[in-house]
């Protein structure tokens, strides 16, 4: 496999990457989904609901960029909820629903193995989220469902003022990651990780910046992929990731046993000299 111990800092996404994104927004899109027939196909294949609420919110992204993303999960909720036919005011419930998925992004959780692969990896490189939420839900996910793990930057779309894929927020990162940190992705000392496809991987591969998939079964065939078909994106050359691994845990065990070999070739090295 390819040397990871060359970065020196990893940039992530953070929804569906290290917090359970399709898990919190199934249960705040709940009190709509219990108003569908038996018949709608959202009843049975929820992960369909999911897909329209993120055509949704991705529309907004293109044609609202400024618009902050709680304000984009409400408008979202809302469009979705009509193209159910079910307007807000067509029942009590919905009105309180969207403006509760507001806040989500600050409620959703953790992936089981995020925190502790997240720890392991932060003993070998500075830590940086580059995300699509708004300021006040990532400050409460790091705080609440992130803890204790310290992050070095947070880089959201409303301070950027752009949402991803906009080549805008990689060259945002990559200015501050230079200026904050010291790390200058043009010398290879970045690493970008994310499971979204279209949102990530494809500008990474514009700009030529190597990064790692983390697939949490997307690229099974019942699997749920965030933003795009691999498949296809693959085909049209649209997405160019080095590394794929399941899980941030996956992704820290590898990290760490590169890092043990290569302290032990050093030390077998050491021992190997004459004087």
């Amino acid at each position: 496999m390819k040397d990871l111990t060359t970065f020196k800092a990893l940039s992530f996404d953070c929804y569906g990457t290290l917090l359970d994104w399709e898990t919190g927004l199934l249960s705040d899109l709940h009190p709509l989904l219990t108003l569908l027939p038996s018949t709608h196909p959202w009843t049975s294949s929820p992960s369909l609901a999911l897909d329209r609420f993120n055509v949704h919110s991705e529309h907004l992204w293109a044609t609202e960029p400024t618009l902050p993303y709680d304000a984009n999960l409400s408008e979202s909720f809302r469009l979705l909820a009509a193209e159910a036919d079910l307007p807000l005011s067509s029942h009590p419930s919905l009105p309180p629903a969207a403006e509760r998925i507001a806040t989500g992004p600050s409620r959703w959780t953790a992936f089981p193995d995020t925190i502790p692969g997240l720890l392991s990896l932060k003993q070998h490189y500075r830590l940086i989220i580059l995300s699509n939420v708004d300021d006040a839900n990532i400050a409460g996910a790091v705080r609440d469902n992130l803890s204790p793990v310290q992050f070095d930057g947070v880089y959201t779309a409303q301070s950027i003022g752009s949402y991803k894929p906009s080549l805008n927020n990689f060259h945002y990162l990559f200015e501050h990651a230079k200026r904050d940190f010291g790390v200058d992705w043009e010398r290879g000392e970045l690493l970008h990780v994310a499971r979204g496809l279209t949102a990530d991987h494809v500008p990474a591969k514009k700009l030529g910046l190597p990064s790692v998939w983390i697939s949490r079964g997307g690229d099974t065939e019942d699997g749920y992929g965030i933003g795009g078909d691999l498949k296809e994106l693959q085909e049209r050359g649209e997405v160019g990731f080095g590394w794929r691994f399941e899980s941030i845990g996956e992704f820290a065990g590898e990290v760490e046993r590169q890092f043990a070999e290569k302290e032990k070739a050093g030390t077998d090295k050491g021992e190997g000299r004459t004087e």
